[in-house]
């Protein structure tokens, strides 16, 4: 994308060209409204080849979709000598004469605004969607795969790290991190004003990280000032001992946190009121219903969640019976033939009525006593990045050891079931879900995977991460290797994390 500007964009400045960018903004990039979400699912269809794929671009001129990846497109703007077209999935203008993605300040405007209407729609903070990149930041976002055109072999954000000392359980997350899509951009766009003494910000050595790893060297990164500032800020984490991966996700994003401003410039000590960028992306809210067994009254409250922690077969905590393939289902692609685990299982235990017992008696508003009840946890608000933890590492007074049942887990996610407006659905234990194919709200992709190898006094951390659409990589601190989707897959799994869908591109 170039700064300069288009000299072929004058063609379409003519008559009513802000109303009709500003509906194609609306109604097919960034769609706000869950009705246009719908609009978009069903309208954008290429109307040459009918394939809903291979980045659909709209002309500018007429309402025509069509296929940039099979030059679709191409033929119409060259036989209507229609010059100008808008990629559907970012918002770019390309232009057939320029052969390249161009920028026009007046298109630049219309399309900020535009998206700051439809993420104010999705709850997306304000602060987060209006970067004004500089020329410098312009650059650096070159090599973003989301600014350019990815080929298969791109490996712009692929970066080892040296292990410092049993430290692979930092290196591990860091790669989740400087893989996650909102959060790259947040970092390469560089907006971070620091009011810390120097040095001694996490924030900062953040956004160092995120530039070193999209800088385009392939030698490994040495991230000793992250370690430095890791031991500074959380001292509990300090020393050269193996530490647990899941511990130092939950430290790191504290930290962070607290060293971020929300809008009004203030320290965020509250992560109920906090419009920082990891609140933005990674908070969201857990619902808890306890319910009276005699008066059947509710009490609900919402508390703020980073990660959902998992139970497993195999505990010492008795797991929900489930029966496989006894609904038939194969909710999220999942499915019993193997009888194997799958993560929807944990989620549907994970959101369970639990009965607390007479031993664990509440005291009822309704009733005015105490009475035994029930409790239900569901998902009031979910996170862009929803990052589950299968609780691998079971610590007792009587047992300290490692869990390895395999838990199958998908690569696209549909958290619908899971929600506190969903639990009417649930019946007997078992769902019953109305499948909406244009409601993309709630559902997830997966884009990395970290794994634990070995015993519990004696193991190694590695990540998966998925580098563009169906590319994945193996990240062993220093060594990076090409790994299958089935290599994925087949892994045992320790945090898996989901990005929203239809905030995610390609």
């Amino acid at each position: 994308m170039s700064p300069a500007g288009c000299p072929h964009v004058n063609s379409f400045k003519v008559d009513n060209w802000k109303q009709n960018l500003r509906v194609i903004y609306q109604c097919f990039v960034w769609s706000g409204s869950a009705e246009t979400r719908k609009r978009k699912a069903k309208s954008c269809i290429c109307h040459m080849c009918g394939a809903h794929l291979n980045r659909l671009h709209s002309c500018l001129y007429c309402v025509f979709f069509a296929c940039f990846a099979k030059k679709h497109i191409h033929e119409h703007a060259k036989s209507k000598r229609h010059n100008l077209a808008i990629d559907l999935l970012y918002g770019g203008i390309y232009c057939f004469m320029c052969q390249d993605y161009i920028y026009d300040k007046d298109m630049e405007q219309i399309a900020k605004e535009e998206q700051r209407k439809a993420w104010k729609m999705q709850g997306i903070g304000e602060k987060y969607s209006t970067w004004e990149p500089t020329k410098r930041e312009l650059e650096l976002l070159r090599h973003n795969p989301k600014r350019r055109r990815i080929t298969s072999n791109c490996t712009i954000g692929l970066r080892g790290l040296i292990n410092l000392g049993n430290t692979c359980f930092m290196n591990c997350i860091v790669q989740a991190l400087t893989h996650t899509p909102l959060l790259r951009d947040f970092f390469l766009s560089d907006r971070h004003k620091c009011e810390m003494q120097s040095n001694s910000c996490l924030v900062c050595e953040m956004s160092q990280l995120f530039q070193e790893f999209y800088s385009g060297h392939q030698s490994p990164h040495i991230p000793f000032r992250l370690l430095h500032l890791v031991w500074t800020h959380a001292r509990h984490l300090a020393g050269y001992e193996q530490q647990d991966a899941h511990e130092f996700l939950i430290a790191a994003l504290d930290v962070l946190h607290r060293h971020c401003k929300d809008d009004n410039g203030k320290k965020a000590n509250n992560p109920n009121h906090c419009n920082c960028i990891i609140d933005q992306i990674f908070t969201g809210g857990l619902q808890s219903d306890v319910t009276c067994q005699v008066c059947h009254g509710v009490s609900t409250t919402i508390d703020p969640f980073w990660d959902i922690s998992l139970d497993l077969p195999g505990s010492s905590t008795p797991f929900w019976p489930l029966s496989p393939g006894g609904d038939g289902s194969t909710l999220n692609g999942e499915s019993h033939t193997t009888g194997a685990t799958t993560l929807t299982d944990c989620l549907r235990r994970f959101t369970r009525p639990e009965h607390l017992g007479s031993s664990a008696k509440i005291k009822c508003s309704g009733c005015h006593s105490y009475q035994e009840s029930t409790k239900q946890l569901t998902m009031k608000k979910l996170p862009i990045v929803a990052c589950f933890h299968l609780k691998r590492f079971e610590h007792s007074a009587k047992l300290r050891r490692k869990i390895t049942t395999y838990v199958s887990f998908p690569l696209e996610l549909d958290m619908t079931p899971f929600m506190a407006s969903s639990k009417e659905s649930r019946m007997n234990g078992q769902y019953q879900q109305t499948v909406d194919p244009f409601n993309n709200d709630n559902k997830y992709s997966l884009f990395a995977v970290v794994n634990h190898q070995g015993t519990l006094e004696s193991g190694h951390y590695t990540t998966f991460i998925r580098q563009h659409k169906d590319q994945w990589f193996k990240c062993d601190d220093a060594i990076i290797t090409k790994a299958s989707i089935k290599d994925v897959l087949d892994s045992e799994g320790y945090l898996l994390f989901y990005h929203k869908q239809f905030l995610e591109y390609e």
